[in-house]
């Protein structure tokens, strides 16, 4: 289950990320992503405590990035990792580049 509903959210040209409404680290990776001028439709915030599989979907994220926490970032099928890692790569210009590649900007 925790697999198929994770295949399902991350598709190519789509930046997706897997968070808990209560993290205040997922809430800034939202704040940072909702502030950059992707294209409508190509962003989505994948709550996961919204299903009643959520230690499945941690456990199988692990399986596919090596981390379990969350916020998970995902531009098109490529984790990027983490809230510091979406603000590195914010800081250095990288996270721009990638969003280009992917398709996903205005």
């Amino acid at each position: 289950m925790a697999q198929e509903f994770v295949k399902g959210k991350i598709q190519p040209g789509k930046v997706v990320v897997f968070i808990k409404p209560t993290c205040p680290y997922c809430r800034r990776a939202q704040e940072i992503l909702s502030q950059l001028p992707i294209k409508q439709g190509l962003l989505e915030f994948v709550d996961i405590t919204a299903t009643n599989h959520t230690n499945e979907i941690q456990d199988y994220l692990q399986q596919l990035t090596g981390a379990r926490t969350v916020p998970r970032v995902f531009i098109g099928k490529d984790c990027i990792g983490g809230c510091s890692d979406l603000v590195s790569m914010q800081q250095s210009g990288e996270l721009l580049t990638r969003l280009k590649q992917n398709g996903a900007l205005q």
